[in-house]
């Protein structure tokens, strides 16, 4: 189980920044209300709260009652009465509260790494609409193009300015920019689909076609070191140290001896007796071994700990390095863009008979080649920087 748990949380790393800076407030706080996944987290997580508190405090008192008849039937009967408590050493009691605390904090932990991945999730996906809708913007000015260039060409072809063969061109590049329309229409429908699922079957509209700016930390070192004392990782990893050494305490209370201390009394015919009741336990064997296992679990998640930590930071450099690189060739090709900027000047030399349907076409081509490899960039660099936020969400 707590295996699973590293597991997971591993893949949650990293950048923090406060949620009031997210760009993506609205839907994130809709998801975190509304998904039912969260609601049972929830509900775990107070479950496994109360398992923490139980079993921590005194054992039972024992009541005892005895009513024995006599043999001969002159002596009469004889009636005995015990009330006793039982307890271990009382240090032993501070450790167990110290241990459920530290559980705690740890079942806290557990529900924020699943938080993280799932407002993640919905982050990565609000980015992947707003690139849907970057595109879908774009292609309605190429459909509306192609659709200009394709009712123009076919009045020259009824004027006899034109062949069959530059129509069909036409009629053909028309037809893929419908058709890919078509299917960015059908993704945005499966993904607005996976968004209301994550809200609960609540419906989450993004219109946005534009990211707001993101901005990766400018100090690599002291950013990882930051890193360090947020995860949520290496947060648990540490607990798990904390309770361990409580265990090592708790083991050693465990071997002092316990006590048992009451009232008794012992009725006869004619007499009677009452007093307290005290005794002691001597754990000789029952905790054999305890102090051992406990000092040797805790040298095992001391090497999870320096094990993890390592990933981290490894796992840290690669994301931190792949955003930087896709936030520079994000910025050089949009500004290559913007500068040769070519889509005007095609279509006034088209209209002007300067270049053939043809050659159009083909410079077109490259010009919305070069675009759509803008807006991946751009999301692709949104996307990293996701997951470098994730851990402010």
């Amino acid at each position: 189980m707590k295996t699973q748990l590293i597991g997971i949380i591993l893949t949650l790393i990293p950048l923090t920044v406060s949620l009031a800076q997210h760009p993506y407030d609205r839907v994130l706080e809709s998801v975190e209300s509304n998904n039912n996944t969260l609601k049972a987290l929830r509900e775990q997580a107070a479950t496994e709260k109360i398992t923490n508190r139980t079993g921590i405090y005194l054992p039972d008192p024992e009541v005892e009652f005895h009513h024995l008849w006599g043999s001969p039937q002159a002596i009469g009967n004889r009636t005995d009465f015990s009330v006793t408590q039982s307890f271990d050493f009382p240090t032993a009691y501070w450790h167990r509260r110290e241990i459920a605390d530290l559980q705690d904090r740890n079942a806290a932990l557990t529900f924020q790494s699943e938080r993280i991945g799932i407002l993640l999730e919905a982050n990565q996906m609000t980015i992947g609409m707003i690139y849907l809708n970057a595109r879908k913007s774009e292609l309605r000015l190429r459909l509306a193009n192609a659709e200009r260039i394709s009712a123009t060409t076919r009045k020259k072809l009824d004027n006899g300015e034109a062949n069959i063969l530059e129509y069909n061109k036409a009629q053909l590049n028309l037809t893929a920019i419908e058709a890919e329309m078509s299917l960015l229409q059908a993704e945005q429908a499966a993904l607005e689909s996976e968004l209301r699922r994550l809200n609960g079957g609540k419906e989450i509209k993004i219109t946005d076609d534009h990211y707001p700016p993101s901005v990766l930390p400018a100090n690599f070192a002291s950013w990882v070191a930051e890193m360090e004392q947020i995860n949520p990782l290496l947060q648990y990893v540490k607990g798990e140290i904390a309770i361990g050494r409580q265990q090592v305490k708790l083991s050693r209370a465990l071997t002092l001896p316990r006590f048992k201390a009451g009232y008794m009394s012992e009725k006869v015919v004619g007499e009677q007796f009452q007093g307290i009741a005290v005794g002691i336990s001597l754990p000789l064997w029952e905790n054999k071994n305890r102090i051992q296992e406990a000092r040797a679990r805790v040298k095992t998640t001391e090497a999870i700990l320096e094990d993890q930590k390592r990933q981290l930071y490894n796992h840290l450099e690669g994301a931190y390095l792949k955003a930087s690189v896709l936030q520079k060739n994000a910025t050089r090709l949009r500004q290559s863009l913007t500068i040769y900027r070519s889509e005007t000047l095609l279509k006034k030399a088209l209209d002007a008979g300067e270049i053939s349907l043809l050659d159009y076409l083909t410079e077109v081509g490259y010009y919305y080649d070069a675009l759509d490899k803008v807006l991946e960039t751009e999301r692709d660099y949104e996307l990293a920087v996701a997951e470098l936020n994730a851990m402010g969400l």
